[in-house]
């Protein structure tokens, strides 16, 4: 344990760093995080979520081997209000069906911990680590056990009083996704410059790369709220709404009415794609075109998803490639925001 300690803490020197193998390990963990974004959002469309009532990290990855353990499964989620509300007298062979994208779900999330966690201990024992970044690969790990316990924290509320779950913790557990999403590509990008240039230090968040991110993050919050409550079903017609350009909603209440959700979310859009506009062009003014370009192409093809997703009544396959496009956005846009603060 001692020399895991040292190897994560800022040393004198790191003669043996190896920046680019530990750069190419992030790419990879991030890859798999938009993987879990795909996964979660079939685990969503399927209406999947609920299907699975009980958390147990390690004995959950076995799921039921049996006719006896899948009634079992079967009875605990009988018990739910989504089945008796909504579900009732699904047959087993559908509730397998659900069980497995929740499972699956679930299994690739503790994947991830493992393909976080055991190169970083190898890493760090090899005393691999360029100096300074141990702390912040430490807090990467935190954070996606952290992820694990929101998504619980989720389920948990559609399981008492709910069909579904809540709205806010959806949001909160997609939020984080995508955050630690960003800082995996922040911090390869970081690495991949140390190991082109060992004088080279990380990058800075500059004030306007940090308003473009925020301003992307009211609308991934938005796009969470607008699937925890459905409002992409209120209305199949764009630009109006229908046969409104402002729909009757209970603006008193906005953060709760799946109009006025919806309204939000789909004009915000347009904030957010300004917003990514400026970004590109501060990442290209700092020599980076490869994550202009990327940013112009994924918001703008967001866009087209987003109401292409609306005018379909939600069809499954655009709106699950809007997530997927979303996910792939934010890592574009943290690779703009890096390019705009890299130090000379």
């Amino acid at each position: 344990m001692s020399t895991l300690a040292a190897s994560l803490s800022p040393p004198v020197a790191a003669p043996r760093a190896r920046p680019r193998a530990i750069a190419a390990w992030l790419y990879a963990v991030a890859a798999l995080i938009l993987l879990m974004v795909a996964v979660g959002g079939i685990t969503r469309l399927t209406e999947s979520g609920l299907s699975i009532t009980e958390w147990k990290p390690v004995s959950g990855a076995i799921p039921p081997l049996n006719a006896a353990d899948w009634q079992a499964e079967f009875a605990k989620y009988q018990a739910t209000p989504e089945y008796r509300e909504i579900n009732a007298g699904m047959s087993l062979s559908d509730f397998k069906l659900i069980y497995f994208w929740e499972w699956a779900h679930r299994l690739l999330g503790r994947l991830i911990g493992l393909a976080f966690a055991l190169p970083l201990l190898w890493f760090a024992v090899r005393r691999q680590i360029p100096a300074g970044y141990g702390p912040r690969l430490v807090a990467l790990l935190a954070l996606g056990g952290a992820q694990g316990a929101v998504g619980w924290w989720m389920v948990a509320s559609g399981l008492v009083d709910r069909t579904d779950v809540s709205h806010y913790r959806l949001a909160a557990h997609l939020c984080l996704a995508l955050f630690i999403l960003g800082g995996l590509v922040w911090t390869a990008r970081d690495l991949s410059a140390l190991a082109r240039d060992p004088a080279a230090g990380p990058s800075r968040l500059k004030p306007l790369p940090l308003i473009a991110l925020c301003v992307l993050a009211v609308q991934i919050m938005f796009g969470a709220f607008t699937a925890g409550l459905n409002a992409g079903l209120v209305t199949h017609e764009w630009p109006l709404m229908n046969g409104r350009v402002v729909p009757q909603a209970m603006w008193s209440d906005a953060l709760d009415d799946p109009f006025a959700i919806h309204f939000i979310h789909r004009w915000w859009a347009f904030a957010a794609f300004a917003a990514m506009m400026l970004l590109a062009r501060a990442a290209k003014r700092a020599g980076d075109r490869r994550a202009s370009l990327l940013i112009h192409i994924a918001v703008g093809i967001q866009i087209l998803l987003g109401i292409a997703t609306v005018m379909s009544g939600v069809r499954f396959e655009p709106a699950l490639t809007h997530q997927i496009v979303g996910a792939l956005l934010v890592a574009a846009a943290a690779a703009g925001a890096h390019a705009a603060g890299r130090r000379a």
